[in-house]
């Protein structure tokens, strides 16, 4: 007797079928995914405050190291799409930054 085969359901069923679209896990390249995702939503947070520039020159920045390893090992498109969200998130969050005081604004110099 045949039976109908279940899909899996819920967030986090999307997310793994998301990124891991060709059926393999990937569990180095998602998280560098999630962490460039992370540090762009830090460093484009808080940009938005001036005192916070050394916060987000520094998130920024390692944002965009992060982001930049991450697409150079990145296997699928899901994760290519969310590198580079996190990227220009990061990147806004970093040159913002620069422009309120830079990495060692105060502290050096």
């Amino acid at each position: 007797m045949t039976q109908a085969a279940r899909q899996p359901r819920g967030p986090r069923a999307l997310i793994n079928s998301a990124l891991n679209s060709d059926g393999k896990p990937h569990p180095l390249e998602n998280t560098f995914a999630a962490v460039t995702i992370a540090l762009g939503a830090l460093a484009f947070i808080s940009s938005a405050f001036t005192n916070l520039h050394l916060l987000s020159s520094w998130s920024g920045l390692v944002g965009i190291l992060t982001g930049a390893y991450g697409q150079f090992i990145s296997a699928t498109t899901g994760e290519r799409f969310l590198l580079i969200i996190g990227l220009g998130a990061a990147a806004v969050g970093f040159f913002l930054g620069m422009a309120h005081g830079g990495l060692f604004g105060g502290v050096i110099g």
